[in-house]
């Protein structure tokens, strides 16, 4: 990795501990179309998993519908501001690249304005020069499109970007787009090859200028 200039991020579990606020929309919804509440650790690992399909798992559905942005927004608006939390680190970490030159982005499986309610709570909207959401492209992550939009409003190229992400469809979308990645393991799943300490990250970071 030599010569980058641009920092993509993930947001749930890389940015942002969100677990609980996901665990407890998803569970309004659920509700709200009189299924049984699933606990929480099922939840979380099945966010990740590139093998569910999420709007079939959580849902019923063979996709995510407009009722169930629209209630899952309900319960996420109403109480993002108890229950979420920035990552110890991440903070200091997005102003040393700032500081450093780096533009940063987000692409993110929220919907947008879940994300920006989140990103602007806890003071960090601010850092980023492109965030694009699972509302914004015709196809989520594992799928590239949302780092192609990165790309694309940032005016960079691949070769210059990196990936940050807690997860399989992270992974999946950084190979599907060619871009080099950097999988953590403090967000919603685990890989043996993740950095474990955001020190380690911001070392590797500044190191890729």
């Amino acid at each position: 990795m030599t010569d980058k200039k641009l920092v993509i991020f993930d947001m749930d579990g890389t940015l942002i501990d969100s677990s609980v606020a996901i665990s407890n929309s998803i569970n309004y919804v659920r509700e709200q179309h009189y299924f049984p509440r699933l606990t929480h650790k099922d939840i979380i690992s099945k966010i990740n998993d590139h093998s569910v399909n999420p709007a079939q798992y959580f849902y019923k559905s063979q996709a995510f519908t407009k009722e169930h942005e629209k209630l899952f927004s309900q319960y996420y608006s109403a109480n993002h501001k108890s229950e979420l939390i920035l990552y110890n680190g991440v903070f200091d970490l997005l102003i040393e690249l700032k500081n450093s030159g780096f533009k940063l982005g987000v692409a993110t499986n929220a919907y947008r304005v879940s994300a920006l309610e989140s990103l602007t709570h806890l003071g960090i909207v601010e850092f980023f020069d492109a965030i694009v959401c699972f509302d914004d492209v015709t196809k989520g992550k594992p799928h590239p499109d949302m780092l192609h939009e990165n790309i694309k409003i940032t005016g960079l190229e691949v070769k210059q970007s990196i990936f940050v992400g807690d997860g399989e469809r992270d992974m999946m979308a950084a190979e599907n787009i060619l871009m080099d990645y950097i999988m953590v393991d403090w967000g919603f799943s685990n890989h043996k090859n993740s950095i474990k300490d955001i020190l380690e990250l911001k070392s590797i970071l500044l190191s890729s200028i």
